[in-house]
């Protein structure tokens, strides 16, 4: 197994339903990276490097705090970028 960001995977998992509750929000594929970096940039990354890893930080996940962390950080992301969008 190659090493992995685990915060990456449930940040990716996370943007439709919080762009959902931003309908204003540009979903272009430029858009929608810019939201998953700032967020990614503003969370602890949580590296894995086998399976076991993996189910644990996941496990973690179910956390409220750590749900939460992950979606306050994409919120603020999608109002970052529909401020300033890399686009046309």
């Amino acid at each position: 197994m190659q090493v992995k960001n685990i915060v990456e995977d449930l940040v990716w998992h996370n943007l439709d339903p919080v762009l959902d509750s931003h309908p204003h929000a540009c979903r272009c594929k430029r858009c929608r990276a810019d939201i998953a970096a700032c967020a990614l940039n503003r969370l602890k990354p949580r590296y894995v490097v086998s399976h076991k890893g993996e189910v644990i930080v996941k496990a973690e996940y179910l956390a409220p705090q750590f749900q939460l962390d992950i979606i306050t950080a994409l919120a603020e992301a999608v109002k970052l970028v529909s401020q300033s969008p890399h686009h046309e």
